[in-house]
């Protein structure tokens, strides 16, 4: 399979290439790194890179960005971040690439643990994670052609508690290999509208 990735520089996005690539051809993309570049906020910038990609097999995106700040000092402005790019950017990868996916293709995006087990200042994140299982569960029905849809909801990282152990206390972190073999299931397996669960 042809399997475009974005975020394939990231902790998990590195982790699922090294899955993946032992079976099939991974086209590695970042905002700034890899093969291509995208910013999924921006949805010329996707149609870009379907445009230099052309047809492919799976799409797994392993990136997105959200703020993350006490509610209190939050405003509508402070959840735009998550909205125009974790959440729309999925929602956009998908809406234009079926128009470049082979038939019986899928999507895998990513958004987390937040939205079922909440930290402080991670309301925005718990916003977009809802959004993004949502989405995957009500789009899996009307997609033609075969194509598919999951979302892998992981929770911290092992590789990540450096910097995150002080939000995540009491948490049981999961290694990034872990969590790759969820995307490897999304896109190797049959299933749609999943939200896999990791940790």
């Amino acid at each position: 399979m042809k399997i475009l990735l974005i975020g394939a520089n990231g902790t998990v996005g590195s982790a699922v290439a090294k899955e993946l690539a032992q079976r099939h051809e991974v086209v590695a993309i970042g905002l700034t790194s890899g093969e291509f570049q995208v910013d999924i906020s921006d949805s010329g910038s996707i149609r870009k890179l379907f445009e230099r990609t052309g047809k492919f097999d799976a799409l797994v995106c392993a990136a997105g960005s959200v703020t993350f700040a006490a509610l209190e000092q939050m405003t509508s402005d402070s959840f735009t971040l998550g909205l125009q790019n974790k959440l729309m950017g999925q929602v956009n990868l998908l809406l234009i690439g079926r128009e470049y996916a082979n038939d019986g293709a899928s999507f895998t995006f990513t958004s987390g643990i937040l939205n079922r087990d909440p930290i402080l200042s991670g309301a925005s994140a718990a916003l977009v994670n809802g959004a993004i299982d949502a989405f995957v569960r009500a789009a899996a029905i009307e997609l033609p052609r075969g194509l598919r849809v999951n979302s892998v909801s992981p929770t911290v990282l092992e590789e990540a508690m450096g910097v995150y152990a002080p939000y995540f206390r009491g948490f049981k972190p999961v290694p990034a290999a872990e969590v790759a073999l969820a995307y490897a299931k999304s896109v190797e397996g049959l299933q749609t509208g999943q939200t896999y669960i990791v940790g």
